[in-house]
């Protein structure tokens, strides 16, 4: 009787207590769910799966305990974020899933007793956005929460901001907590995870006091990692934003004289003639990086510089790709000092990661495709960045007598006063211009 309710994908919407008639999974693994979940509360009518509606028969769904709440907009979002291992766990389905449960605990939780359109899960979303938005401190934000407690001591929360970070890395949204040399000199990563000095210096992992460890071990720094993969999967799991991914296929200018995008540029034309096998997919994401240091406590006097790495999706639309929803923060390099020219040390991760995408790519499940998973790669295009930031991240030296990354080894320039003076520029002027002859600034003619 289901099987005329499957959608283009192989999909349909699941009726156990767990996926509440809101997530769906391929057809074979039903009779597991309802096995292991059981039969969703007050779904009498099968309006999902063949039963015309009738006027009372609405779009609710069943409590934890048998009551009816209005659908909450998460059950979207976590449809998104299941249908992406959709194709990695079949077998067992959600209840093999061990990651998802507390969130559809959340979930199915109303956030107040009668407050039936709530959820806890969306409650708590909405409160971390706040939190982001307005700055607040990590403690501002515990305190917020024992004082909701306490004028709600039946409202179903999270005790601390711990347990809803905890809580929001099942949904794909965490980082990678990655262990930094003293100096810069390598990452506590991969071979060097369980070491407890240095592989260059030997200088210690961890901080001491008097010359002894502490009771709890404090590493120096901390490189935060947020791996792309993942996010890049989501822009394909809605039909919206997968739709969005081809237009530099579908939208470009057809006008020759005119650059909208970066893909009407002559690199973007050459990049696809070097390398037709990634030209072919138009769902191969190609990838702008920019960095730049920041002091993160503002205009006050203390020296701090730190340096995030940003990426951007050059296969969404001009008027999409540079918004803030659509950046994805890649690395956060910890401070006081720049990294200079150790700049590649806090980039490994991510260089890694692209090396992977772009070698081997990613099985990608492309919500407006009938074909469903498709091999995902990804190529770093560009960075975009001021002069300094470009010295750091290419390691050729933005100041001194070769400073110009066009020139290299052939930058002209000399010792003027104490400072250095770069000079050639009278070779742009016009053959017969009276500067072109000229010998008073070297001696020279050009």
């Amino acid at each position: 009787m289901a099987k005329p309710f499957v959608n283009d994908r192989g999909f349909i919407k699941f009726p156990c207590r767990r996926c509440l008639n809101n997530v769906s999974h391929q057809l074979e693994d039903l009779e597991s769910h309802i096995f292991r979940n059981g039969f969703m509360f007050g779904y009498n009518q099968w309006i999902h799966h063949g039963e015309p509606a009738t006027a009372n028969a609405g779009t609710t769904v069943a409590g934890p305990s048998g009551g009816i709440h209005e659908r909450d907009e998460m059950f979207d979002v976590l449809d998104d974020i299941i249908s992406e291992d959709a194709d990695e766990d079949t077998v067992g389905g959600p209840s093999s899933n061990d990651q998802y449960d507390d969130l559809f605990a959340a979930l199915r939780s109303e956030l107040y007793p009668g407050v039936s359109s709530f959820s806890s899960l969306n409650f708590l979303v909405k409160l971390m956005h706040l939190k982001v938005l307005n700055k607040w401190t990590n403690k501002s934000f515990d305190e917020l929460l024992k004082l909701l407690k306490l004028a709600f001591p039946k409202i179903d929360l999270v005790e601390s901001h711990y347990e809803a970070k905890k809580l929001m890395t099942n949904m794909g949204l965490g980082y990678s907590s990655i262990h930094v040399c003293k100096n810069d000199c390598a990452l506590f990563w991969k071979e060097n995870s369980l070491k407890d000095t240095c592989p260059v210096c030997s200088e210690s992992r961890w901080k001491l006091q008097s010359g002894k460890r502490s009771g709890k071990n404090v590493p120096h720094k901390v490189l935060r990692y947020f791996p792309v993969g993942p996010r890049l999967k989501r822009l394909f799991a809605t039909s919206k934003t997968a739709k969005l991914m081809r237009w530099h296929s579908t939208g470009k200018s057809k006008d020759n004289d005119v650059m909208q995008h970066p893909v009407d540029g002559k690199s973007w034309q050459e990049f696809d003639k070097r390398h037709p096998q990634f030209a072919g997919d138009v769902r191969n994401v190609r990838l702008g990086l920019a960095a730049d240091g920041f002091n993160p406590f503002g205009n006050m006097s203390l020296s701090y510089s730190m340096w995030p790495v940003v990426l951007t999706t050059y296969n969404l639309p001009p008027w999409i790709c540079m918004k803030v929803e659509y950046l994805m923060l890649s690395l956060l390099i910890p401070g006081p000092q720049s990294p200079g020219k150790d700049m590649d040390v806090f980039l490994r991760p991510l260089i890694d990661e692209l090396k992977e995408l772009w070698v081997h790519g990613l099985d990608t499940r492309d919500a407006a495709s009938e074909n469903g998973v498709f091999r995902m790669r990804a190529a770093l295009l560009w960075t975009v960045n001021d002069f300094s930031a470009r010295s750091s991240l290419s390691g050729w030296s933005g100041q001194g007598y070769r400073a110009c990354p066009t020139c290299n080894e052939d930058t002209p320039s000399m010792r003027v006063i104490g400072k250095t003076a770069y000079f050639g520029h009278r070779r742009f002027l016009p053959t017969n211009h009276h500067w072109r002859s000229n010998l008073q600034f070297d001696g020279r003619t050009e």
